[in-house]
């Protein structure tokens, strides 16, 4: 049987007026930093994966200002699965479209070339870039937060506290 711990977390909510003021004057000046990373990456030193880190990382922010749980349910995990899947379909239906053109996956030249779509690379690379990493690295940053903010359970055992039964089974009638 699981022994009771003397230990006990508190996960309330502490509200912070320095923590406040502070995120609220500095967030959208990430959140447009993100942006512009992320706008610009096919051009530009920085790129996607900075720009959606960025954009990550100010939901985080948030969410230490003004709470874990309102931030998650502000952010659904609906919207999160949603914001990854998008920036993968994204990133398959591009590079499935080069190689239904006849050409390799993300061969971006052949939007110009087969289409003739000016700027067929460029326009190629951006849908990659924006519409794909971006939004894959800022719903994983999130989505990564949420899990580890979640904590432990207090169901949870340590190992050590599992007893063994004689017949090399664990208390309950499973097996190791």
């Amino acid at each position: 049987m699981a022994s009771d711990t003397s230990e006990s977390f508190d996960d309330t909510y502490t509200e912070s007026q320095v923590i406040l003021t502070a995120v609220k004057i500095i967030a959208p000046f990430t959140l447009t930093y993100g942006l512009f990373l992320t706008f610009h990456g096919a051009d530009t030193p920085g790129g996607s994966f900075q720009g959606g880190a960025i954009i990550g990382v100010t939901v985080l922010m948030l969410a230490f200002a003004f709470g874990i749980e309102p931030t998650r349910q502000w952010l659904s995990n609906t919207a999160l699965v949603a914001l990854v899947a998008g920036g993968v379909l994204i990133f398959l239906s591009v590079g499935l479209a080069t190689i239904l053109l006849g050409g390799a996956f993300l061969e971006y030249e052949l939007f110009e070339s087969v289409l003739g779509i000016p700027g067929g690379t460029k326009w190629g690379m951006e849908a990659i870039e924006i519409g794909g990493i971006a939004l894959i690295v800022a719903g994983v940053v999130i989505t990564l937060f949420f899990a580890t903010a979640s904590g432990f359970t207090p169901e949870r055992r340590d190992s050590s506290e599992v007893e063994t039964r004689p017949d090399g089974g664990l208390e309950g009638g499973e097996k190791r």
